[in-house]
């Protein structure tokens, strides 16, 4: 698959061997517009041939304030609330380990891009925020995967409020995997990460975050034997390599 080339898109991807870098460019606030959405869902889903991460970064002294609104128009904003959630869940189930690196604050879709992704790591001075309710909004598509990562009484209090927290608390939070030691160590940080990703094999990636997730809702017993199945299916696929060795 070719990188896509959009007038105007203010997204740059560098495709090098098996990492895609994407960097939202987009102005101070970094706004995420809908075709940088369905970019980005794009690729997640059908990335380049030999890709396996994509390296999620930005340009400015924010990462992303959010995404752009507008709009009365129903189909309109049907269509947009449905392409947020498409970018949430190729985020959590496409091809490619995501790894988000947050050197500014993230507010709204921002703190989404972030938590979402299966690594992130964030500047110590990073904010992270959901300014939804300054303007009377339940931010409902954010609380779609918000409980699940931090708790429903945190859930609450971060939309209810628009509570700012530093990077040392969004990690305890989990709505980030770490905090730099310093800005400036954050990109050697976020490398180191990737690197030790690719020490090992894509496809277990892919499957360690498929178990995370078909498990996420199942009760304890169900989860056993679920393991006991694909621990199984995995110690006869190696057994198969190593005959074939």
């Amino acid at each position: 698959m070719a990188l896509p080339t959009v007038d105007g898109l203010e997204l740059t991807l560098d495709h090098g061997g098996r990492v895609l870098r994407a960097t939202i460019d987009r102005g101070d606030d970094n706004l995420m517009s809908m075709a940088m959405c369905e970019t980005l869902i794009a690729l997640l889903r059908r990335p380049p041939e030999g890709c396996e991460i994509l390296h999620l970064q930005a340009s400015g002294p924010s990462f992303c304030l959010g995404r752009d609104r507008g709009g009365t128009d129903i189909d309109v904003l049907r269509h947009q609330a449905a392409t947020l959630v498409g970018l949430n869940r190729a985020l959590a189930d496409g091809q490619l380990v995501t790894v988000a690196e947050v050197a500014g604050d993230a507010a709204g879709f921002g703190v989404s891009l972030a938590a979402l992704s299966d690594v992130s790591v964030a500047a110590p001075g990073a904010r992270f925020w959901f300014p939804e309710i300054e303007a009377g909004l339940a931010p409902a598509v954010v609380l779609a995967w918000l409980p699940g990562l931090v708790g429903r009484q945190q859930a609450f209090r971060l939309t209810a409020t628009g509570a700012k927290v530093d990077g040392a608390e969004a990690a305890l939070l989990g709505l980030v995997t770490r905090v730099a030691g310093s800005v400036v160590s954050l990109g050697e940080e976020v490398a180191s990460q990737i690197e030790a990703l690719l020490a090992h094999p894509h496809r277990a990636h892919l499957e360690i975050r498929a178990f995370l997730a078909e498990t996420a809702a199942l009760d304890q017993a169900s989860v056993d034997r679920l393991a006991v199945e694909r621990l199984v299916l995995g110690s006869l696929r190696l057994a198969g390599r190593a005959i074939e060795n």
